[in-house]
């Protein structure tokens, strides 16, 4: 009677070791389909932005400084598409800084914010940028879970017996980045 006892016991366990690395890999899994929306998003954006450049270039021909600064933030951004999540987060927010700023300046053209074009790219941004925000959160939340199972008792076990690790969270690094820029319409 007690080798069955044992047994049920061992069984009892290899079944929990079971169900808390399938809860691993499913956290990490969930972890991975934000980070793949926030690419897919990121990507829009940088997609939006040579088309809306075209249409600011003819109104703005003397902001050559703040045009070569997206220029080179979407660049950099574009380059480090592979990088991990606090490295991109840098890199995003220095392009959603120089889109502000182009936004901001975009404010003393009456005919660019009168041209049809250019409104439809800056909403069309805009609607990136809900989207971004929401994988974002989304991405955070997966990020969360998976970090609380690795660190918690008994599941840290198990994590760092199979090598799971604690993620980065997606966070902008400046506090003036979080700032949303008013845009008059």
């Amino acid at each position: 009677m007690t080798g069955l006892v044992i047994l049920a016991i061992i069984v009892a366990i290899v079944g929990y070791v079971i169900f808390i690395y399938s809860d691993l890999v499913t956290k990490r899994q969930l972890k991975e389909e934000g980070w793949s929306g926030i690419d897919v998003q990121l990507k829009r954006r940088t997609d939006l932005i040579p088309n809306l450049l075209e249409t600011v270039k003819g109104y703005m021909g003397h902001e050559r400084e703040t045009l070569e600064a997206v220029t080179n933030a979407r660049a950099a951004a574009t380059a480090g598409a592979n990088a991990g999540p606090a490295e991109r987060s840098a890199l995003e927010g220095a392009l959603s800084g120089a889109l502000g700023r182009l936004l901001a300046i975009a404010e003393a053209y009456p005919e660019l914010k009168a041209n049809t074009t250019f409104l439809e790219f800056q909403n069309a941004l805009r609607s990136v940028e809900d989207e971004i925000q929401l994988a974002r959160r989304y991405f955070n939340g997966a990020v969360r879970n998976l970090n609380t199972a690795v660190e918690s008792f008994p599941s840290n076990v198990i994590a760092n017996a199979f090598k799971f690790a604690k993620s980065e969270y997606f966070e902008l690094d400046n506090e003036a980045d979080r700032a949303v820029p008013t845009v008059k319409f």
